[in-house]
């Protein structure tokens, strides 16, 4: 993967909103690695726990928003437990999910689903892609 970084990514104003809604400085993390470590899900993912805050301290927002990493954590918070920094990189990564599903950009398409695929899909599922619809 070729990454192109500069100055205006690192300052970009997607940071500062993954920040705001996490709650979370972004540059604390030192990149150790025990996030990973810990990830019960990481053989699914394309990009790692710590690379997912590496890739956001730096801006590289369209490698964030394609990933489907964002789409596998199942917020388990044990990389939240790990961080020897007190990061929690679980709200991080739902902060990620939040600036794509503001968007109006959504990993289910409900619209898309049979009436058979509805009756597998968790109801909080479809009241959640529904309800970023009508507000």
């Amino acid at each position: 993967m070729r990454i192109n970084l500069s100055k205006r990514k690192i300052k970009d104003i997607f940071v500062t909103k993954i920040e705001e809604i996490s709650g979370q400085n972004l540059l604390a993390c030192y990149q150790c690695g025990k996030c990973s470590a810990g990830c019960p899900a990481i053989y699914e993912m394309d990009i790692l726990p710590n690379q997912i805050i590496r890739f956001a301290q730096l801006g590289l927002k369209d490698e964030l928003l394609q990933s489907k990493s964002i789409w596998i954590c199942a917020s388990c918070l044990t990389c939240n437990a790990r961080c020897p920094k007190g990061i929690n990189i679980a709200e991080v990564i739902e902060a990620i999910r939040q600036i794509l599903l503001r968007k109006r950009e959504d990993h289910l398409k409900i619209n898309k689903l049979s009436d058979a695929e509805k009756e597998n899909v968790p109801p909080i599922a479809i009241i959640s892609s529904m309800r970023k619809f009508t507000s």
